[in-house]
């Protein structure tokens, strides 16, 4: 079966006061087109990500962001106060009498006053992180797998319509051979003298030139084809785009040759169905 380029997950958990949230979303593209977003505590493991985003997605325009939300009121910063009241004491005997205020905007400047808590990432908030991604990807999966359950089955409905507008072309070719012979006794009746031999000469050229029994063949295989590799085949994107040419190439000599209004019309609407088909297969992956 086929999958949807288009995906979306979302993961969440909560480790040591954080919550952290992964969201993944893809649309199509040709090849694997990764934006990540981290928060800097993770910056050491984004190669390690990306890794495993290119594994498990393979292709699309992929966007992952990774945040990060404190779930206290702890905050990060750290102000020693008891070193700041011995700066500010010491400043008043250098300085003598002065306003407070100013003694602090002086003392909080000094050595190890503020300090930041450590950011660095450890083992284990690595492993629930990497874990958290895996679950968000295996739900962004499943997202890809119904959206291309859908697809399959519009694809499938497309290239039976094809199948069945060809099948109607049938009725219509003895009757345009007919009407190519007609017109050319018409026109041949015209001159006095008539070279039967070089008349079924031309007939002959003519009906080999416009003989759409090969095109009717491929292009049935080609259908057939199509639909094998639909079902059976993973990551099938690319090859149904070169079928889909390859079927659009037996739909436009079809159309060159077929010299029947009843015809044509029927070439336009499988036209009309193959640029559906095109469209669609643009966003398997």
């Amino acid at each position: 079966m086929i999958l949807s380029m288009t995906g979306f997950g979302r993961g969440e958990g909560v480790f040591e006061g954080k919550k952290l949230t992964i969201d993944i979303k893809s649309l199509n593209s040709k090849s694997f087109d990764l934006n990540i977003k981290i928060p800097l505590r993770y910056k050491e493991k984004e190669f390690e990500i990306r890794k495993l985003l290119n594994d498990r997605v393979l292709r699309g325009k992929v966007d992952c962001y990774v945040n990060v939300e404190s779930l206290n009121n702890a905050s990060d910063v750290n102000i020693n106060h008891d070193l700041v009241q011995a700066y500010m004491q010491e400043l008043k005997k250098v300085a003598g009498d002065g306003p407070d205020f100013e003694y602090l905007k002086m003392a909080i400047r000094m050595p190890e006053v503020i300090s930041i808590k450590s950011d660095v990432l450890n083992e284990n908030e690595w492993i629930f992180l990497i874990e958290l991604l895996e679950e968000t990807l295996t739900k962004f999966e499943n997202f890809r797998r119904t959206e291309g359950e859908i697809l399959q089955q519009e694809l499938s409905r497309n290239i039976r319509k094809i199948e069945s507008y060809l099948s109607q072309v049938e009725p219509y070719e003895e009757i345009r051979m007919d009407g190519v012979k007609e017109r050319y006794r018409k026109s041949l009746n015209e001159f006095d003298q008539i070279d039967e031999t070089r008349f079924y000469q031309e007939m002959a050229y003519y009906t080999e030139k416009l003989d759409i029994a090969e095109e009717k063949v491929r292009l049935t295989q080609h259908l057939k084809y199509y639909l094998e590799v639909m079902v059976d085949e993973n990551f099938n994107g690319k090859k149904l785009g070169f079928i889909s040419q390859e079927i659009g190439r037996e739909i436009n000599t079809l159309g060159s040759k077929a010299n029947h209004a009843e015809i044509q019309k029927l070439v336009v609407m499988m036209k009309d169905d193959l640029e559906k088909i095109k469209e669609q297969t643009l966003n398997v992956l």
